[in-house]
């Protein structure tokens, strides 16, 4: 594997002009001060309540997330392509979701293998022909960036359905402005806190028509669920209702809530459970999460599901590899953002391909999130690869293989003090009439020496992620 690219500094060991305000902070701070303000960040997010779940764990309980407090920092040039990128690919995602539940122009044209969209189990057939408010389906999209040793980014993977850590983003982003206030008057970094403002104006832009002041509410699964600390946040933040399934009814296809001043219409859920869970009376039928009667309301546009259900389509890691397509065949443009060079396991000769080099590769399940159901060939033992081999032997189009890239990294403190870890950037952007990105967003990294796994599910931490605008 080649080396990693250093996010802080270059290949003679100088620090990056970007990166300097920052360091020039750290050699002028003693030692003890900086442990303490580490200290001083653990007891606040604690204290906040910042916490989650790692699934697998003997315990099962709820733990801190772990912060670093040297941020990950991006000059101007370089945001301004990411943005560009991410405004591009995120457009015709959506432009993609629409075509599939409309005309399906891209699957006439062969562009796309019809049998991977239209057998897709994220496909739902429920919303053919449906028009979706804004005609967008993914008002809020997530996608993971890497960048390998050679400098240049890559995106990893795309979240349409539910991109969560934006509560980790933004209190990532008010600790260090109360641990370090200095740097932020010094230096010009572009600020993160209007992101739940600019949520709920989308979610507002997207409410059904002929609404002048539609009622926006979030729907959470419920306190046992482990990004409930986000759900609540967010709610919280735009100063709208928390809501389960059971505190909403259907009544003439209209959404109500019930509420302590009686019962009132709401016309924007910002849903934060999957599409099986909606309604038990179109999908899953022993759901006692959803809401019977929401998906009638949604197909007579009287409320607007955000994200729309059915957009799992466009971020299946078997439907990634025609990302770049869309963008030449929706945008008539090359993409600014290149992928992950991917085989599809499916095929015949990428199947034999990723089979012969295994210890090598980093193999995925095309609906895996989380960091689970993953293969990473170099960090694994011959019969945890041999017991992968027979998982892939038995359904090859659950999987894709990908080459193990050397993802940048960033110095990051750890027990015997700053060290290298690898790292990634969850971006998040915001579409209704137009689209926003979120200057910055959300940097994972694998805490454990060598990893390259940055879920916070598998153990990893977050970053504060600094775009600077001057």
């Amino acid at each position: 594997m080649p080396p990693s690219f250093d996010e802080m500094h270059d290949a003679d060991g100088h620090v990056r002009p970007h990166y300097r305000g920052f360091d020039d902070w750290l050699q002028a701070t003693p030692d003890e001060q900086v442990a303490h303000k580490r200290r001083e960040a653990e007891i606040s997010f604690h204290r906040v309540g910042i916490t989650f779940s790692v699934y697998g764990e003997e315990s099962g309980n709820e733990r801190l997330i772990p912060f670093d407090i040297v941020p990950r920092v991006l000059p101007a040039h370089e945001w301004k392509m990411l943005e560009a990128g991410l405004r591009q690919r995120v457009h015709a995602l959506n432009l993609f979701l629409g075509d599939i539940y409309g005309d399906q122009r891209i699957l006439r044209d062969g562009r796309i293998p019809t049998e991977l969209v239209l057998d897709n189990s994220e496909y739902r057939k429920e919303m053919q022909g449906l028009k979706v408010a804004c005609n967008t389906y993914s008002h809020v999209s997530g996608i993971d960036l890497v960048r390998a040793g050679d400098g240049e980014y890559y995106v990893l993977e795309d979240n349409l359905r539910v991109a969560s850590g934006v509560s980790y983003m933004l209190e990532n982003r008010r600790m260090m402005a109360r641990l370090t206030p200095e740097l932020f008057a010094r230096q010009q970094i572009a600020p993160v806190e209007r992101y739940p403002d600019a949520l709920f104006e989308v979610l507002r832009q997207c409410a059904p028509a002929n609404v002048d002041n539609p009622v926006v509410a979030v729907l959470t699964p419920g306190a046992a669920n482990s990004a409930y600390f986000e759900h609540a946040f967010l709610a919280q933040q735009m100063g709208v209702e928390l809501v389960e399934g059971a505190d909403l009814f259907v009544q003439g296809d209209m959404v109500y809530a019930q509420t302590t001043r009686g019962a009132q219409r709401v016309h924007v859920i910002y849903r934060r459970i999957n599409d099986d869970y909606l309604d038990p009376t179109v999908f899953r039928p022993e759901s006692m999460l959803g809401v019977p009667g929401l998906f009638g309301a949604y197909r007579a546009g009287n409320v607007t599901l955000a994200n729309a259900p059915g957009t799992g389509v466009g971020d299946d890691k078997s439907v990634y590899p025609y990302v770049p397509e869309m963008i030449r065949y929706y945008l008539s443009e090359e993409p600014i953002l290149h992928n992950v060079p991917t085989w599809q396991l499916r095929n015949k000769d990428d199947l034999k391909y990723t089979l012969e080099h295994l210890p090598e590769l980093v193999v995925k399940e095309v609906h895996g999130a989380g960091g689970y159901g993953m293969l990473v060939g170099p960090a694994s033992t011959k019969a945890e690869i041999e017991e992968f081999r027979a998982r892939i032997l038995a359904d090859p189009g659950n999987y894709i293989a990908q080459p193990t890239l050397s993802l940048s990294t960033c110095p990051t403190y750890v027990e015997s003090g700053l060290a290298p870890r690898h790292i990634d950037l969850r971006p998040y952007i915001l579409s209704g009439r137009r689209i926003h990105v979120v200057p910055g967003g959300l940097t994972r990294v694998a805490l454990r020496e060598g990893s390259l796994v940055v879920n916070s599910s598998q153990g990893g931490g977050t970053k504060d992620t600094w775009v600077m605008e001057a």
